[in-house]
């Protein structure tokens, strides 16, 4: 008999997080933020790793290269995916996976939901198993991501004023 893969022992409802920012900023502004490499190296990442690789082909089927860089000079072991679905203004979605043979793929997806100046920034992250869940939450992937959240909406006020 085959052995069972983890997404399909393990419920959806473990293996996921969920960010949610409200930020003073349209949402084309944190779309575009998101879109184009020269702004991602801005913001990505938890503050003082920034992306030091940022390859994109920023359209449905298209794929993504990142790695990042410490104040040490090392760089991160790349990772990157493809986009997978893509409306502009309110949602992305994309899987991401290290590099390294054996690395499991988690699903990403981002939307946008504007209202009244405010954009409400969701990330929802469905991690292939829980304990790839448990070794990103504990090597601080929520902390990173709400760190590089900060640098996205310091970046967009900086693209609104321009």
């Amino acid at each position: 008999m085959p052995a069972k893969t983890p997404a399909a022992a393990e419920p959806v409802a473990d293996r996921e997080s969920l960010i949610i920012r409200v930020m003073d900023a349209p949402a084309h502004l944190l779309f575009e933020a998101y879109s184009k490499p020269e702004h991602m190296m801005k913001w990505f990442g938890p503050k003082g790793y920034p992306l030091t690789l940022c390859e994109m082909d920023f359209r449905p089927g298209g794929r993504f290269r990142f790695a990042m860089t410490g104040a040490d000079g090392q760089q991160t072991p790349p990772f990157g995916g493809q986009y997978l679905e893509i409306i502009p203004n309110q949602k992305i979605v994309y899987s991401n996976t290290f590099e390294a043979p054996g690395s499991e793929t988690m699903v990403v997806t981002v939307t946008f939901a504007e209202k009244a100046g405010q954009t409400t920034l969701t990330i929802h992250t469905v991690f292939a198993s829980v304990a790839m869940k448990t070794l990103h939450v504990n090597g601080g992937y929520e902390n990173g991501m709400g760190c590089g959240l900060d640098q996205l909406l310091d970046l967009v006020i900086t693209m609104e004023h321009a």
